[in-house]
């Protein structure tokens, strides 16, 4: 058998006319497209802000899209339901229902172009130091710089950690040699696919943590 070319990434996920009619072929109508409506009163966090956890052929975390699009995938038979919602939640249109999902597969391998150094985000942050404080350990509410920026600290991986908010107010734009602190570790910038991932996201389903590996750990 010939060999097949691995798919482009925005060309397997991207909502394309071609994708939409696949969706609407499913019945004559509008009404018969489903219409993303939780069931439960659960599903009240409003299907519109519902992120769904799309994976590669090999289980490779790739993105986080959009409900409406994870459902066209999943109803074209471009991806299947690995986990659904964990409520239970189902999705109804006049003639079928389909499951919520929480984390989908592709049916087809995906090349995914490299991508330099991953993005500072607060999100990240936290996933990188353990949701701890750096200086005394205890669940961290805040961000630190540790050179303050009023003393030419630099917002990066590599001068931001994760910090309580005690912490923070004493510190406030003192040096770690002022005040007789040390830290730990050296911060520095993460590397990975799942990192660049986790950037991106403000909140992780807990379904979605098998996937994403030590990063989100």
């Amino acid at each position: 058998m010939p060999d097949r070319k691995p798919t482009p990434l925005g060309a397997a996920t991207g909502l394309t006319s071609r994708a939409t009619s696949c969706q609407q072929g499913r019945g004559s109508g509008p009404a018969n497209r489903v219409t993303p409506e939780p069931t439960s009163a659960h599903g009240g966090l409003s299907w519109r802000r519902r992120r769904v956890l799309l994976l590669n052929t090999t289980f490779e975390p790739l993105t986080a899209l959009p409900l409406r699009r994870a459902i066209v995938l999943v109803v074209c038979g471009k991806a299947e339901v690995v986990h659904g919602d964990s409520a239970g939640l189902m999705l109804h249109s006049a003639t079928s229902s389909v499951e919520v999902p929480s984390v989908i597969r592709l049916s087809t391998f995906v090349q995914v172009p490299y991508r330099g150094r991953v993005p500072l985000s607060r999100s990240a942050l936290m996933h990188r130091d353990n949701h701890r404080c750096v200086y005394c350990g205890v669940r961290a509410e805040t961000i630190d710089h540790v050179v303050p920026r009023s003393r030419g600290g630099a917002h990066s991986w590599e001068n931001c950690v994760a910090c309580c908010t005690k912490c923070n107010r004493r510190k406030a734009d003192h040096t770690l040699r002022e005040l007789g602190w040390r830290l730990a570790e050296t911060p520095r910038a993460p590397r990975g696919r799942h990192w660049r991932l986790i950037a991106g996201l403000s909140e992780t389903d807990p379904l979605w943590l098998p996937y994403l590996g030590e990063a989100a750990a």
